[in-house]
Parts: structure tokens; sequence; C-alpha cells
């Protein structure tokens, strides 16, 4: 599918799954110092925890400033969730301090206010898109348009969600409009592509039925057309030298979890020594889709796999697996089991990497440890609209996930691909 009618990422997936849970403690042994992370002026840290409100489970953040464009005008937001499977820089409205109310809107071909929605694979997020001068690490970008998700505190109300964002009921979509429904104060998305829609929405208005660009010149928005250069930029391809990908680098954890893990977001690919991919697995992915081949339980799902940090487990079918009781849409097999799946990339030249990975019961892993906010063998049942096999955030632990940029050269070749190695 194009990036007009495919879902972004997977990243509000059971988000609010651990919220209730509790239990008595559990022990392991401790694993082997981690080697050292990536530094350098091009990197920035990176923490995986529960989100600013304490909610969710394996939530990756960063930091990021925002400042009104050309002005010290600025705000420093932490808890900004790295997202590998969505493209575009998203702030909830309500996170925002009333000095930065004063970011100029984005406007339309005709000169309307710009809204955006952004679908979910279970839920949608809807507002304005204004421009803000952006730094993450050393990395720059001057006016780039991003989405405020929701509402303003104290600000005007905004146009109601369109019906073919949210659809209508009993079909209604689910809303990710604040920071506890998110889980986060934002998201940096920093997929495959150069923009969030692409050419599906340079052509058409709302590609496929579900909404992406609006113009809102009073209180009912229209779908609209929006040129490839004033759509949603993948921020750090507007970076300046790190602008052909990123790289995910986070330590081994323990079969238990760990309450919080740090980590590093690296900027560019092969443009420094510390972010040089190496022997690193390269997996090219769909042009369109940003998908790549996954074979497992001898099902071969065709262009259909991706490497999604958003999403906070792996999620994929397995009717051999058993349900959770007290964490609905998640995995609890009555001891850990290790599965094994081959990702395959597109092309005749592309790697092929047979994975091993474990899927351990949520259930247990949170009644030992209610505290904890990090696992690496968490998974769960994709949704029934969707066919394919989502590596979440366990599949990074352990290992540094690079995600090279469409059209932008590394040393192994130009992207769009991924690339993993352990770590």
């Amino acid at each position: 599918m194009s990036r007009g009618s495919r879902p972004a990422t997977f990243a509000i997936l059971a988000l609010l799954a651990l919220a209730a849970c509790g239990g008595g403690g559990a022990g392991s042994s401790p694993p082997p110092p981690p080697p050292p992370l990536p530094t350098g002026s091009n990197v920035a840290p990176l923490i995986v925890d529960a989100g600013p409100k304490q909610l969710g489970v394996n939530l990756p953040s960063v930091t990021v400033t925002l400042c009104v464009p050309g002005t010290t005008t600025c705000q420093t937001i932490d808890h900004i969730l790295v997202d590998t499977g969505s493209t575009g820089l998203r702030i909830v409205a309500e996170a925002l301090a009333p000095a930065m109310f004063s970011l100029p809107a984005a406007t339309t071909a005709a000169g309307d206010p710009m809204y955006e929605c952004l679908v979910f694979a279970d839920g949608y997020a809807w507002g304005s898109v204004r421009l803000a001068d952006a730094q993450l690490a050393d990395g720059r970008a001057s006016s780039l348009a991003i989405q405020l998700i929701g509402q303003l505190i104290g600000a005007p109300a905004i146009p109601p969600v369109p019906t073919d964002c949210a659809g209508t009921p009993p079909a209604q979509l689910a809303s990710q409009n604040t920071v506890a429904e998110i889980g986060a104060n934002g998201i940096l998305g920093v997929s495959v592509f150069l923009q969030d829609c692409g050419a599906g929405c340079a052509s058409i208005a709302n590609p496929a039925g579900q909404g992406f660009y609006y113009g809102c010149p009073a209180n009912v928005c229209v779908g609209v057309t929006v040129a490839l250069a004033t759509q949603m930029q993948n921020p750090v391809s507007q970076f300046g030298a790190n602008n052909n990908g990123v790289s995910v680098v986070l330590p081994a954890i323990t079969a238990i979890g760990a309450p919080t893990v740090a980590g590093a977001l690296v900027l560019g690919i092969d443009t420094q020594s510390n972010n040089q991919l190496g022997a690193a697995t390269v997996i090219s992915v769909d042009p369109l889709s940003g998908n790549f081949t996954v074979i497992f339980n001898g099902r071969t799902y065709t262009r259909a796999g991706f490497m999604d940090s958003g999403s906070n487990g792996s999620f994929f079918d397995d009717p051999n697996l058993q349900a959770c009781t007290n964490n609905p849409g998640w995995y609890c097999p009555p001891t850990a089991v290790t599965l094994t799946a081959t990702n395959q990339g597109v092309g005749a030249s592309s790697a092929t990497s047979t994975v091993s990975f474990s899927v351990a019961s949520l259930d247990a892993l949170s009644n030992a440890n209610p505290e904890f906010a990090a696992y690496d063998n968490i998974a769960g049942p994709i949704p029934a609209t969707i066919v394919g096999f989502d590596w979440g955030l366990p599949f990074f632990f352990g290992r540094s996930v690079a995600v090279a940029f469409e059209g932008q050269a590394t040393a192994a070749g130009a992207g769009p691909f991924v690339a993993y190695a352990d770590f």
C-alpha cells in the first residue's frame, strides 16, 4: 500500500495495558555490563520508561527544543516518542507553554489554515499544522512543519474532527489527542520516508478515503492536496550533515525487564565515526510502503513486515500463543517461548536474516515487577484490520537499528532500508 493509505504507525497499541498491574517481586541474574553507548554532538540521549504520565511501557523518548521561528522564544520538551513507523514531528498541544501558542500556522495553497489527521492502527491524531524551529542533539531545522495534536489549553476550540479521519459510530476510531492517550508529549517520526504522505497527497485529497491534510477556513474542514515541499517532513532529513538516517541504540536487558533503560538516538548513517553501519544486516524495503517480507510460522508476509520503535510490543498472529487475562491484547504463554522469524529484503540482491526472539507472559512479568517499564519479550496479536508482522521495541533491545531515508546515500547504498547489528 502507498503512504496515502497505509497505517502510519502502530505507536499507540495498548499503551495503557499495565496501568493497574500489581504483584510481588522476582529475581534474575544481572546481564553482563553493556558496551558504552555512542557519544558525540550528533547523539541524543534516549530513555525507555513509562512516559510522562507513568501509564505505559516500552516508550522510547528523546527531548526536543522548539522555537517560534527566528526568535528566542523556545521550549524544551521531554518525552517525545521516537517512532520509526511514522514521519514528522508532532507535539501534543497540551504540552506547549503559553509562550509557544504563537507558532505560526501553515496554510494550504488557498491560504486557509492547514490541519492534519494521522490515522494509527487503533486511533487518530487530529490537529493544526504549525511552523517551528526545531533542535535535536546538534541537528537544527528552520520553519519545520509540525503537527499540534489536540487542543491548546485555554485557546479557541479547533474545528471538529472530519468523519473521514475518525469515522462514524459504531466504527469510529479512538482519539489519540492527549498526553495520557498517546503516552508521550509528542512523536518524533523518523521512518524511511522524507514526507508523511508523499506523492499520494500531492495529487489526491485524502487518498484511500483516509484523512491526511485539510483546509479549514472556518469551522468546517475539507480535504486538500499538499505539495511535497509543504507536507510534514522527516525532521532529521532537514538537519544538514547528518540528514540521511538515524540509529536507535539500546542495550540488552534481562528476561524480567527493567524499570528504565538508557539508550541513544544517533543522527546520520556513515557520516561520522560514531554512526558507521559496519557489518550490520541491511534489509531493503519497498519504496512505496516502507515494508519488507517476513516469514513466520510457515506464512510469508510479502512486503508487510516493518521495524517500528513506536510499537511498545511486537505484534503478529500466532494461534499457538495464549491470550493474557489481565492485559487484553497481549500474549501470555504459560512459560516463555523462543520463536524465529526470517526478514527478507525487497530486491533479488537484498539480505535475508533469521531472528530468534522470546515471548513471555505479560501478566506474569507485570505482576512480578509492577514498577518496570521496559521489556524485550512482550508481544500481542496484530489488529484484525492489518496483515503483517510488526517488529516493535522489543526487537531494538541489545541492537543498533538504523533507518536509512529514501534516496539518501550511505556506504551500503541509497535508502530506503533498515539495518541492524547486535550491540
